[in-house]
């Protein structure tokens, strides 16, 4: 295991309704989403137990008024759902189902909730080793690091819908919409298709913003008024924020999906091919009115 992973587990105070009282959640993995929405929770009083593989985690984590855990399994255990904010698919497949992970702990009727991006078929194989009683959904976040601050997250779930609606409350904290898509895996195709209109949208943008400037138009200037035209975007607005990661994994998962359904995708390779070419000092000398490639 890398020093990426944590195990947040989130208690419900009473609130107005009751319809998070009493409630457990344990949030697997603190990087810049995780630690984001253990925050949120911690804010809306939450009571928030951490174990961290990194000692340094954990004391990041306490410093916000978390409690250590002593397992995966001791954390899962008792808790109405657990939300797994690992990077990969092999990440996924040991947290969850090692012999000390969450579904070694976690108790009937619970949720787990895959907000990592990973193939559909790595959910139904958690889904397959889930213990009676307990439902595994897919719930893809899109939104990026900065709508995990905000705690705006778009979520994207696949999955039984009741048990959906009996999380739903524990979402609030650090969602804006949640959206269920269809059965287990169907969050994730959202999220593939998303990360193919997002990437091929920061290729078009710099692309476009790069053949004006060489065709003598200053970037800045028409930035700004492609921005009061039909092209607006939020890939437009919010360029220079973009960090520009994790576009190799997300075009590959993309290239998978459309070999498993038949179906040619020349944007997509495109953009893999494009992406390559494209960082965040890229962009920012784009932005600056200077060349987009060296």
């Amino acid at each position: 295991m890398g020093k990426w992973y944590y195990i947040f587990t989130t208690q419900k105070r009473p609130r107005s309704g009751g319809e998070i009282m009493g409630a457990t959640v344990a949030v697997v993995g603190l990087g810049a989403m995780g630690l984001p929405v253990a925050r949120h929770l911690l804010a809306a009083g939450v009571r928030v137990v951490v174990r961290d593989l990194d000692p340094a985690a954990v004391r990041a984590a306490t410093e916000h008024g978390a409690h250590p855990a002593a397992s995966d399994a001791e954390a899962a255990s008792g808790a109405d759902a657990v939300a797994v904010f690992v990077p990969t698919d092999a990440d996924v497949i040991e947290v969850c189902l090692g012999p000390a992970g969450v579904l070694a702990g976690v108790g009937p009727r619970a949720v787990v909730l895959l907000c990592s991006s990973v193939r559909p078929e790595t959910c139904r194989q958690v889904a397959a080793e889930a213990p009676a009683g307990v439902d595994v959904l897919d719930a893809a976040l899109t939104g990026g690091v900065r709508g995990a601050e905000a705690g705006e997250i778009n979520l994207l779930v696949g999955g039984n819908l009741a048990a959906l609606e009996r999380v739903r409350p524990l979402l609030a904290p650090w969602t804006a919409a949640v959206h269920h898509l269809g059965p287990l895996g169907a969050g994730q195709v959202g999220k593939t298709a998303n990360n193919l209109v997002h990437w091929a949208q920061i290729c078009a943008v710099t692309e476009a913003l790069e053949l004006a400037r060489r065709a003598g138009v200053d970037v800045g200037v028409l930035r700004r008024a492609l921005m009061d035209g039909p092209t607006d975007s939020r890939t437009l607005r919010e360029l220079e924020q973009m960090r520009l990661t994790w576009h190799a994994k997300d075009l590959a998962n993309t290239a998978t999906l459309a070999a498993e359904v038949g179906f040619e995708i020349p944007v997509a390779e495109t953009a893999r091919q494009v992406m390559t070419r494209i960082g965040v000092g890229d962009v920012a000398r784009l932005l600056g009115n200077g060349p987009l490639y060296q």
